[in-house]
């Protein structure tokens, strides 16, 4: 026997998701109540409350719904085109905030200072990437640059790559970084070699390699610690 999903609209108002935001601020509600909101409605037979719920089971929570798809979104029954796309804009938003830097440079002075600046954006990427943080002398952070996307590789991690828009941007020197989306930071043989072949390449044209920086799921290592560099 099937029992019926009890309405929004048969809540008490002060128990409704809007209203206790209102009330209490959005630091207050549970991660349904706030896909509630952004859903706004459920369906004939199954009240919001009940449909967000069933899209966190769905992705086993916050952490999977992240990285979500519009087709994945519009397989759950009661999410549609228009839903999906408000969740999807949500999550970029808040992706999106979490990595805005301040107008003012960040400087980079040790292995952590790196770390911070990539690890968020970093440390939930499916697939490799290979970036590079361009310094000027005081080791401020004037442009940040994605050179690959996929395995490392010495063959296609090439130098002349990354040293072509250090030059473009006249930084002084350079930070690399890499995810392992298994989320263990221990850099590889290949994770080395293309550490010394880059800093070699850099002695050459006058900018310095600080660091490789090998991002994780909330922790890393620095290459240069391990004295790789």
């Amino acid at each position: 026997m099937n029992v019926p999903s009890v309405m929004i609209k048969d809540v008490p108002k002060a128990e409704r998701p809007r209203e206790r935001l209102l009330k209490f601020g959005a630091s207050h509600l549970s991660n349904q109540e706030l896909l509630a909101i952004l859903l706004g409605s459920g369906t004939k037979n199954e009240s919001v409350m009940a449909l967000a719920n069933r899209v966190l089971m769905h992705f086993e929570g916050v952490q999977l719904l992240k990285n979500s798809t519009i087709e994945e979104l519009t397989a759950i029954k009661g999410i549609g085109d228009a839903k999906g796309v408000v969740i999807l804009a949500a999550l970029e938003l808040g992706q999106r905030m979490n990595q805005f830097k301040p107008g003012e440079k960040y400087v980079i002075r040790s292995p952590e200072d790196g770390a911070d600046f990539v690890m968020e954006e970093m440390r939930h990427l499916n697939q490799e990437h290979f970036v590079v943080l361009f310094l000027d002398t005081k080791n401020q952070v004037i442009h940040r640059k994605t050179i690959f996307i996929g395995s490392l590789n010495a063959s296609i991690v090439h130098p002349r790559e990354v040293f072509r828009e250090a030059v473009k941007r006249s930084a002084a020197s350079i930070i690399c970084a890499h995810n392992h989306p298994s989320g263990d930071p221990t850099p590889s043989r290949e994770d080395i070699h293309v550490t010394k072949r880059l800093a070699e390449s850099g002695k050459l044209v006058g900018i310095e390699l600080l660091d490789h920086i090998v991002i994780g799921d909330r922790k890393f290592i620095s290459l240069k610690e391990k004295g790789y560099l």
